[in-house]
Order: structure tokens, then sequence, then C-alpha cells
């Protein structure tokens, strides 16, 4: 692969070596028959460095353009190379995309199942106080049935500290999913600045 392109070089560089040996040709034939003195010779001489000029204009005018032609040739080739790239980048920051979009509904999904649970756990404890306090009211009017209502009262405590443990243990949950759901966020921020970037 490497050979075609050093074979150009060279052919090149000799095409402006021969454009430039036709003009000191020319220059070192007018300058020689102007020194014999004869116009006959020096006439000839002139058209022939008239005609040796235009051979290496020719010469040098074609190595232009075909060094014009690769120079576009590469421009183009680099076009393609870069619109391949901004292709493989723009479904890479779909498929990113669409990786991030999934991982948010999933931990929507979660914190919304955890601020339902956490609603239920806020009810019962709700329940809990209101059944603590039907059985304090009924501990206090009614001392006959002290044993059952104390009972009663030592269920309904436990189950208000089991529900008070359960909210604490389900609002460390919540709060611990929704840290990390910030912290995805921002980390997709960033991915996609350093992207456009």
């Amino acid at each position: 692969m490497t050979s075609p392109v050093g074979n150009r070089r060279r052919q090149r560089s000799t095409r402006l070596v021969v454009a430039a040996l036709l003009t000191v040709v020319s220059a070192a034939a007018v300058l020689g028959t102007a020194l014999t003195g004869s116009w006959l010779l020096v006439t000839v001489a002139g058209a022939a460095a008239v005609l040796l000029g235009a051979a290496a204009t020719k010469i040098t005018h074609t190595e232009l353009m075909d060094s014009r032609e690769e120079a576009a040739r590469d421009r183009a080739q680099q076009a393609r190379a870069y619109a391949e790239l901004t292709e493989a980048r723009t479904a890479e920051n779909v498929e990113f995309a669409a990786d991030m979009t999934g991982q948010v509904a999933r931990r929507d999904a979660t914190i919304s199942r955890l601020e339902k649970r956490l609603d239920d756990a806020a009810a019962e404890l709700a329940e809990a106080r209101r059944d603590l306090d039907e059985a304090r009211e009924q501990a206090t009017s009614a001392q006959e049935a002290a044993e059952r209502l104390t009972a009663r009262l030592a269920d309904a405590e436990e189950r208000a500290s089991q529900a008070v443990i359960r909210v604490a243990e389900l609002e460390a949950e919540l709060d611990v999913v929704t840290s990390e759901l910030h912290a995805e966020r921002s980390a997709s921020q960033a991915w996609q600045k350093g992207r456009t970037a």
C-alpha cells in the first residue's frame, strides 16, 4: 500500500525536475546562441525557449492539478470518516439515553412503591395511635375492665412502636433511593455535556 504513494511522490518530483531542466536548457540555448551573434540562431533558440517554457508550465500545471486532486480525495475520505464517527457516537448516545431512561423509570417505580408503603405505614401508625388513645380513655373510664384494657393498651403500644420502626426504615430506604436517583441524573447530565463537548 505504501509503494504506490512512494511512486507517485517520485513521479511528481521527477516532473518538477524535468520542468526545471527544460527552463534551464532553454535559458542556456538562448544564452549560447546570443554569444554566437547569429540572429537566425537566436530566433530559433528563442522559439525553442518559448516551447520549452510552455512544456515546463504544462508539466508544473499537471503536478499542481494532481496535488489538488489528491488533497480533495484526502478531504473526502476524512469527511467520510468523521461522518462514520459521528454516526457511531450518535448511536452510542441513543443507547446510553435509553439505558439511563430505563434506570430512571425503574428508580421512579421503586420510589412510588416505597412512597405507597410509607403512606400505608403512616396510616397504620395513625390507626395505632387512635387505638392507643381509645385504649387509654377506656382504661381511665372503666376500672373494672382494667386488665382487659391494659392488655389492649400493651398490644396497641407494641403495634405503634413497630409501625414507627417500619416508618423509619422506609424513610431511610426512600432517602437512599432518592440520593441514588439524583446521582445517576447528575452523572447522565455530565456524560451528555462531555459527549457534546
